[in-house]
């Protein structure tokens, strides 16, 4: 598995932003044995990190090359920063990981350009962001993967957290990402319930659907709200609870269900990076 650590100029964040994608290009297979097609584009991840993360996590946090390389699966994997991926007045990440992400590196690497091929995932507050891009970009992506996501764009933010733990919880946070007016964000495209509820009344067609929390995750309670908002709309999902909390281990167990669940295909046998065994 080829791991590619690239830097380029966005347009939409105005600066050089950095970026990391694993291909399975890198595959020897010995004479006499199936090939792949050499000119067939690579189904494709875009794969986003949590709050306080980088576009590292996921390549040490858990086995995701490992999970790709066997299913034949790019995965891009940029830095958000702590932007919940919306777009703000100067950073626009909605636009970058929704739209310019994508063409960059369908310019730039061998990846499918149908959106039956093009999937958008991501953990806490990476799957707000798969969520809610998922469903704005819905003629790019064809698939949404959210691991514990953060889904805390409700009511609860119009009110102050005593003794915050976390950015996140703090009125300066919070009107950062979301705007100065969080009675008008809850009922915009920022909010991933708003783009349900609508898209669900306009009778428009859903990317499928893949959501997953851990029965001890302090976001929980926002899950299973979250899937009830699916299920009361008729939105097409799949849900899966388990033994876990907000950490890595329900996230590697987690990311490879999910990828199980998309519409991959089998690596073929060969030697690749890291990996010496006909595999």
């Amino acid at each position: 598995m080829a791991v590619f650590q690239v830097t380029f100029m966005s347009q939409t964040l105005n600066r050089t932003v950095p970026l990391v994608v694993i291909l399975p290009t890198d595959k020897v297979v010995p004479a006499g044995m199936p090939q792949r097609d050499p000119f067939k584009p690579y189904k494709t991840l875009y794969l986003l990190h949590g709050i306080i993360g980088s576009c590292i996590d996921w390549l040490y946090g858990t086995r995701i090359q490992r999970w790709a390389e066997e299913r034949e699966l790019a995965v891009v994997m940029p830095s958000g920063d702590n932007s919940m991926y919306l777009d703000h007045a100067v950073d626009r990440y909605g636009a970058f990981v929704g739209q310019e992400l994508v063409e960059f590196t369908r310019r730039t690497f061998p990846l499918s350009h149908r959106k039956e091929d093009t999937f958008i995932g991501g953990l806490s507050m990476g799957g707000f962001g798969a969520m809610r891009n998922g469903l704005k970009y819905r003629d790019t992506f064809g698939a949404i993967i959210s691991l514990s996501g953060g889904f805390v764009l409700d009511e609860d933010v119009l009110t102050p957290v005593e003794n915050p733990q976390f950015p996140s919880e703090t009125m300066e946070f919070r009107h950062a990402v979301y705007g100065p007016d969080l009675k008008a964000a809850l009922h915009s495209d920022r909010n991933p319930k708003y783009l349900v509820e609508t898209m669900a009344a306009a009778g428009e067609t859903f990317p499928e659907i893949y959501m997953a929390c851990g029965e001890d995750d302090f976001l929980l309670e926002k899950n299973l709200a979250f899937r009830d908002l699916l299920t009361r709309c008729g939105v097409r999902h799949t849900f899966e609870l388990g033994p876990g909390a907000h950490e890595w281990d329900f996230w590697d167990t987690y990311i490879k269900k999910a990828l199980d669940w998309l519409p991959l295909e089998d690596a073929l046998a060969g030697r690749s990076s890291g990996n010496v065994g006909l595999d």
